[in-house]
C-alpha cells in the first residue's frame, strides 16, 4: 500500500457501506456577525481537526434565513450526504429538533435543549465563569454592573443573561442595566453609548459583556469619550479570544476552549453514528482571567466627557 502511495476511496466505501463519511454544520446567522465573531474559526477547527484522524468531512452551510437553513437540512439529510450534524446555537424554540427527528438523522447540540429530543450534547456550563466575573466586580465594590448580551433568541443568550442577574441579586444588589445585542463590534459599541448616556445616578460603574469582540469595541468607545478603563469604568468580555490579552488594557475575561469544544462534539457525533450509547457530556467549566481592565469602583459612575 505504501508502495503503490494508495489511499482508501470515500466514494467508493461510502457506496459500499451507505454512509457518508461527512458530518454537516448549517450557521444560520448574520454574514456580517460571523465574520466577525472569533469562537466559530477556533470551533470548526476542534472539528476538523477530529475528522481529519477519523479519515472524514466536515460540510458546512451557511443559511441567511430559516427557510434556507430548513431547506439545507432537508438536502444534505435526503441526499445521504452526511451521517450526522453538530447543531450550534439553539434558540429558545428551535425547529431543527423536531426537524432531524423526523429525517432520523443522529444530532449533537451544543449545550442540551430545555426539551425532550433524541440528540445528545456536549456542555459548556456558564454559571462558573460569569458567577466569577460578577463576584470579582463585587469584591471591587462595583454596585453597578451592566450586562450586554447577546440575541435572547438564543437560549445560551437567555441563560447567561439569567446567571448574572441571579448573582447580583445573590449579593443583595439590584441588577444594573442590560442591553441586547448582536455579538459584532458595531453592536458592542452601540451598546455601551447607550449604558454611557444614561443619567449618571443610572450609569454603571462596570459592564459585563457577551462576547470579547463586544468588549474591546465597547472599551474603545468608552476611552473615546475620555474615560480611563479601569479608573472610570471596568470592563469584562467572555471567551478569552487571543486579542484580548493585547489589548490596552488587557481584557479581563472568561476563557472558554472552542477548539475542544469543537472535537468533543465529533467524538459524541461519531459515536452516535456508530449505534453507541451517548449521554450528554460536560466539558471543563470557564474560568475567569483577571487582567488590567478591572479595578476599584469610582466614587461617581462613568462620566463621559461632554
Amino acid at each position: 500500500m505504501a508502495d503503490l502511495n494508495w489511499t482508501p476511496n470515500q466514494l467508493a466505501r461510502s457506496l459500499s457501506t451507505s454512509r457518508a463519511y461527512a458530518i454537516g454544520l448549517i450557521l444560520a446567522r448574520d454574514p456580517r456577525a460571523l465574520s466577525a465573531d472569533p469562537f466559530f474559526a477556533p470551533f470548526i477547527a476542534g472539528i476538523e481537526t477530529r475528522l481529519e484522524q477519523a479519515g472524514q468531512f466536515l460540510i458546512l452551510r451557511f443559511a441567511p434565513d430559516r427557510a434556507s437553513e430548513i431547506a439545507a437540512y432537508r438536502e444534505l439529510a435526503g441526499q445521504n450526504r452526511v451521517d450526522g450534524f453538530v447543531i450550534s446555537d439553539l434558540l429558545v424554540k428551535d425547529h431543527r429538533l423536531a426537524l432531524l427527528e423526523s429525517l432520523r438523522i443522529p444530532a449533537v447540540t451544543l449545550n442540551p435543549a430545555p426539551e425532550a429530543h433524541g440528540a445528545a450534547s456536549v456542555t459548556r456550563a456558564d454559571e462558573p465563569g460569569l458567577v466569577a466575573a460578577v463576584e470579582h466586580l463585587v469584591e471591587l465594590g462595583h454596585r453597578r454592573i451592566a450586562y450586554v448580551g447577546g440575541p435572547l433568541r438564543y437560549l445560551h443568550a437567555v441563560h447567561r443573561q439569567d446567571v448574572w442577574e441571579s448573582t447580583i441579586r445573590a449579593h443583595g444588589l439590584a441588577p444594573g442595566p442590560t442591553v441586547e445585542s448582536d455579538f459584532t463590534a458595531a453592536g458592542g459599541s452601540h451598546a455601551t453609548a447607550r449604558l454611557l448616556d444614561a443619567p449618571e445616578q443610572d450609569r454603571p460603574t462596570a459592564i459585563v459583556y457577551a462576547n470579547d469582540l463586544m468588549a474591546a469595541s465597547g472599551m474603545a468607545l468608552a476611552q473615546g469619550r475620555g474615560l480611563r478603563i479601569p479608573q472610570d469604568v471596568s470592563i469584562v468580555g467572555y471567551d478569552d479570544t487571543e486579542l484580548s490579552g493585547y489589548l490596552s488594557p488587557s481584557l479581563t475575561t472568561v476563557g472558554t476552549d472552542p477548539l475542544a469544544w469543537g472535537a468533543a462534539a465529533v467524538n459524541q457525533l461519531l459515536e452516535l453514528i456508530a449505534g453507541h450509547p451517548v449521554g450528554n457530556q460536560d466539558l471543563l467549566p470557564p474560568e475567569l482571567i483577571v487582567r488590567g481592565s478591572t479595578g476599584p469602583a469610582p466614587r461617581t459612575g462613568a462620566r463621559p466627557s461632554s
